[in-house]
């Protein structure tokens, strides 16, 4: 196997060859061709060596598979070509089983910054990758904005505290259900009731605030000024309780329901139509010179109506976490692939092969700076992740750097 330190330790090859094994892409025969799990391993290496072509990405897989005896004699030295059949013939499920099964949290009790109260904090976003101009991926992803290349949204669960991705969905930029709610819709199966699910105004709507609430994670999200949010009763720490509501609920059935829950009625008989929430309300001065505003009001709902559960000002910090989902973000997308860069991958198959690439990359990465902080007792904010990625590419390509 690629025994190289970063992979396999987030990575295992147990894992790879179940998830091969799973979509029958078993080696067929031995010598010739690249085997299967080593193309698992070189979707991951083709994002922490994006810079490099197809044969200066294997050479750094290859090094330490030489010195250490794991090259087999049949197999060959692989050019550009042999190594594109491989990707092809690979496809992108066992990359995408790979990291659905590898994707856990990582942060301890004792991490910083990944916890409110008992409760460890998620997030959710996305973000898009350029893709080649071929007919293929236009015709799959298409492209926002007017934008000359086609593009593929990516919208990822995040564990916020670590930076680790819990699971991803890759689709289109434009037609119908191509928004990002929509791909948030497959995610929420992953929440469980110890999570805080924090998200921005872009991801409310009642179905999939309802769907979030069901799994019994508690809710943190940031909505606009236009969910209309009638008082139910103010609450002792300057929040106060409302409801939000099913589109087309009829104006009456608002108001009665509106009154049963200022009686403090049960009303989960009636949550197909109405959740109860708590609001929490603050403003966020000098928002930088680009603002047209001097103060912005943030306006917050969230499923943990007891005061008791956390204070406002809890809740308001944690929820300014979430944007260390746009951190992770730029990993990807910057640290990684580099500014400004298209993927390599002219298919649309190969384009999601190569972005759960990019993914499994990042989770090891930041599976490692989130284990190095636990061991110092520092947030894993502090450790750069661009000063690491440096490290690891240092040492990977330098096989006598790892043992065997």
């Amino acid at each position: 196997m690629i025994s190289v330190g970063l992979l396999t330790s987030s990575v295992p090859r147990i894992v790879v060859d179940e998830a091969v094994g799973v979509f029958g892409r078993g080696a067929k025969r031995r010598g010739g061709g690249l085997p299967p799990h080593v193309m698992v391993y070189f979707a991951m290496a083709m994002a922490l060596f994006a810079d490099d072509d197809y044969e200066g990405v294997f050479e750094h897989l290859a090094g330490p598979l030489v010195t250490w005896g794991g090259w087999e004699d049949q197999w060959e030295t692989p050019t550009s070509g042999g190594i594109a059949k491989a990707r092809a013939r690979l496809g992108f499920e066992p990359v995408k089983e790979v990291f659905e099964q590898v994707a856990q949290p990582v942060a301890e009790p004792e991490t910083r910054g990944a916890w409110l109260r008992e409760r460890r904090l998620v997030s959710i976003d996305g973000m898009v990758f350029d893709l080649p101009d071929t007919p293929e991926n236009a015709a799959c992803f298409g492209s926002s904005g007017g934008g000359v290349f086609p593009q593929a949204r990516v919208v990822t669960l995040v564990e916020s505290g670590s930076h680790c991705s819990l699971g991803a969905v890759i689709g289109p930029v434009a037609g119908k259900g191509a928004g990002e709610r929509t791909a948030a819709s497959e995610l929420i199966g992953l929440l469980d009731e110890e999570m805080l699910f924090t998200a921005d105004r872009g991801f409310y709507s009642f179905a999939l605030w309802s769907a979030a609430a069901d799994t019994g994670a508690g809710l943190l999200w940031r909505v606009g000024d236009s969910l209309d949010l009638p008082l139910v009763g103010d609450l002792s720490d300057g929040s106060y309780l409302s409801m939000v509501f099913a589109p087309r609920t009829p104006a009456g059935r608002r108001q009665a329901l509106l009154a049963a829950a200022a009686a403090g009625e049960d009303l989960e008989e009636h949550d197909a139509v109405c959740r109860l929430v708590r609001v929490v309300e603050y403003y966020i001065d000098d928002r930088g010179p680009t603002s047209r505003v001097d103060k912005e009001l943030i306006c917050l709902i969230t499923n943990l109506t007891g005061v008791d559960e956390a204070m406002p000002g809890e809740l308001a910090h944690a929820y300014h976490g979430r944007w260390e989902h746009e951190g992770a973000n730029d990993e990807v997308k910057t640290e990684l692939r580099g500014p400004g860069r298209i993927l390599r991958s002219k298919t649309p198959d190969m384009v999601r092969q190569e972005i759960y690439g990019y993914l499994l990359a990042h989770y090891a990465i930041a599976a490692l700076i989130c284990r190095a902080a636990i061991e110092t007792d520092t947030d894993p904010d502090r450790i750069k992740f661009a000063a690491t990625v440096r490290h690891i590419r240092h040492y990977i390509a330098d096989p006598g750097a790892f043992s065997p």
